[in-house]
């Protein structure tokens, strides 16, 4: 029996979902994620041009969630490569989705959420797959 799942569902994730809310949530969260004190230091050792981070992670969230097709490029390679654990995963998705849940509707919010915890998900799969480790998905089974 097939379910409706909304991550592959065609069209945007909610239909009233606009780009400048994009942007909002964007500008506004990662705002806080550099005051953080757990991911904050690593952003910033990470991020050269703040601007250009900006649009381009504005550009992977319009692609996740209108389907604009304006990101093309890799999310997951840059962040092979930073020392990340578990916490900061956890933090990140702690803050998103304050973040999301402050600025959007309700169903809104929980459109990013969903997507949010999957992204975060894959992202720990894959780091501990580099390190020929298993991991099981933490954050999108809740």
């Amino acid at each position: 029996m097939m379910t409706d799942n909304p991550l592959t569902r065609p069209g945007a994730a909610h239909p009233d979902l606009r780009e400048p809310m994009i942007a909002l949530l964007v500008d506004t969260f990662y705002d806080r994620a550099r005051k953080d004190d757990l991911i904050g230091p690593i952003f910033e050792a990470a991020v050269a041009d703040w601007d250009e981070h900006i649009a381009r992670i504005t550009d992977f969230w319009s692609s996740v969630m209108l389907r604009t097709g304006r990101y093309s490029g890799r999310p997951l390679h840059p962040h092979l490569v930073l020392p990340l654990r578990n916490e900061h995963f956890d933090r990140w998705l702690a803050l998103f989705e304050a973040t999301a849940k402050e600025l959007c509707p309700p169903e809104i919010a929980e459109a990013f959420i969903v997507r949010a915890r999957r992204i975060a998900d894959s992202f720990e799969m894959a780091r501990a797959s580099e390190r020929g480790e298993f991991a099981v998905p933490r954050h999108s089974l809740r």
